[in-house]
C-alpha cells in the first residue's frame, strides 16, 4: 500500500460550503467531451443526480431506465461490455439496497468497467427516515471482491477521484456527497488507497471519511486547546484502506478514533479494527451509526444523534486519552 500523503499542519477549512454534486456534474461533462465512451445511466434521478446539464449536452448518452435500479445496474454492465464507460447514478440507499445482487454478479464478479455513483449518501438525501438514509453501503459494498469503494471529502477530491475512476479499468463505487462541506484538500491527483494526513499529532489519531473529515479537523482544534495533539487522516478510500497509515497511527499515537456517516458494523472503522486485530490492536473508538434504524431528521441533527459531529468526536478523543475521566466522574 502506498505511503500516507502529508499535508501542512495548518491545513485549514474555508468558511464557504459546497455541494459536491456540482463538481461531479461539471467533471462528468468534461469527461464526456474528451471521451466519447462516457455515458450516464440513472433511475429517474436526472435532477437529484444533477445530470440535467449532461442531458442537455449529450442527450444520446444518457439512459434513464425509470425507477428500476436492478435494470439500471445491468444496463450499465451491458454498456461496459460494449466498450462504453458508464456512470450509474442513483441515490445511495436505492443503488445499493435494491441492486446489490446485480452489483455483485454483473459488476464486481464480472469485473466490468462500471462506475457506481452513489448520490446523496449517508444522511444527505433528506428528512425522509431510514428508507432514504444510505448508511449500510460501506458494509455491503466492502464485502464485494474487486470493487473499489471511495468517499471523497470535498469538491476538489470529488473531481480528482472521478478523474482517477475514469482511467481505472475496473468497477468503482463512489460516494458523491450532497451535504455541503468546506474545501479541505489541495488539487492533487487522487491515488487509490492513500490517506491524506491533514494535521499532525502524537496523542491520538482521528480518521474521517467524506463529510466527517471536516468535523475531525474541528475536533482536533478543540483538543489542542486542552493540550491534546490529534493527528487527522482523511480516508477517501474506504476499500482498500491505507494499511501503512493505520500502522503508523497505531504505533505513533497509540489511540484511534474512526468517524463515518455510515453503519459502524462492517464500515470503515470495522475495516481498520479488523486489520489491527491481526497486526497490533490499540485502544479505539468507532463512531457512526450503531445497531438501530436512523430516525427522521436533518443531516446535522443525525450527526449529533449518532455522535459524529465535532463535539462528539472531541468528547470521544478525550475519553480515549484519559483527559475526560475527571469530567465524567
Amino acid at each position: 500500500m502506498t505511503a500516507v500523503t502529508e499535508s501542512p499542519q495548518s491545513a485549514a477549512t474555508s468558511t464557504e460550503l459546497h455541494d459536491c454534486r456540482k463538481v461531479f456534474a461539471e467533471t462528468l461533462i468534461e469527461l464526456a467531451r474528451s471521451d466519447e465512451r462516457t455515458v450516464a445511466v440513472c433511475n429517474d434521478s436526472v435532477g437529484s443526480s444533477n445530470l440535467k446539464g449532461f442531458q442537455e449536452r449529450f442527450p444520446e448518452r444518457l439512459v434513464n431506465v425509470g425507477i428500476a435500479e436492478q435494470l439500471m445496474v445491468g444496463a450499465g454492465a451491458g454498456l461496459a461490455n460494449g466498450g462504453r464507460i458508464p456512470y450509474v447514478c442513483a441515490a445511495a440507499p436505492f443503488l445499493t439496497g435494491r441492486a446489490t445482487e446485480q452489483i455483485k454478479a454483473d459488476v464486481a464478479y464480472s469485473r466490468t468497467n462500471v462506475k457506481l455513483c452513489a448520490m446523496s449518501p449517508g444522511f444527505a438525501y433528506g428528512q425522509l427516515g431510514p428508507t432514504h438514509h444510505g448508511v449500510e453501503d460501506f458494509a455491503w459494498m466492502r464485502t464485494l471482491p474487486e470493487l473499489v469503494v471511495l468517499n471523497p471529502a470535498d469538491p476538489a477530491e470529488t473531481r480528482e477521484a472521478l478523474l482517477w475512476a475514469h482511467q481505472y479499468d475496473g468497477p468503482v463505487y463512489l460516494r458523491v456527497g450532497r451535504t455541503k462541506v468546506p474545501a479541505l484538500t489541495p488539487h492533487i491527483p487522487f491515488e487509490m488507497g492513500r490517506a491524506a494526513r491533514l494535521r499532525e499529532g502524537s496523542d491520538v489519531t482521528l480518521i474521517g471519511s467524506g463529510t466527517t473529515v471536516s468535523a475531525a479537523l474541528e475536533a482536533a482544534g478543540k483538543l489542542a486547546v486542552d493540550g491534546i495533539e490529534a493527528r487527522v487522516l482523511n480516508f477517501s478510500t474506504v476499500k482498500p484502506i491505507d494499511e501503512q497509515a493505520v500502522l503508523a497511527a497505531a504505533s505513533e499515537t497509540g489511540k484511534i478514533v474512526t468517524i463515518e456517516e455510515a453503519n459502524v458494523a462492517g464500515g470503515m472503522g470495522s475495516a481498520i479494527a479488523e486489520f489491527l486485530a491481526e497486526r497490533g490492536p490499540v485502544p479505539m473508538k468507532l463512531l457512526g451509526v450503531r445497531d438501530e434504524f436512523t430516525p427522521t431528521g436533518s443531516a446535522g441533527f443525525l450527526a449529533q444523534y449518532f455522535g459524529i459531529d465535532a463535539e462528539s468526536i472531541t468528547r470521544a478523543a478525550r475519553e480515549l486519552t484519559g483527559a475526560g475521566q475527571g469530567a465524567a466522574a
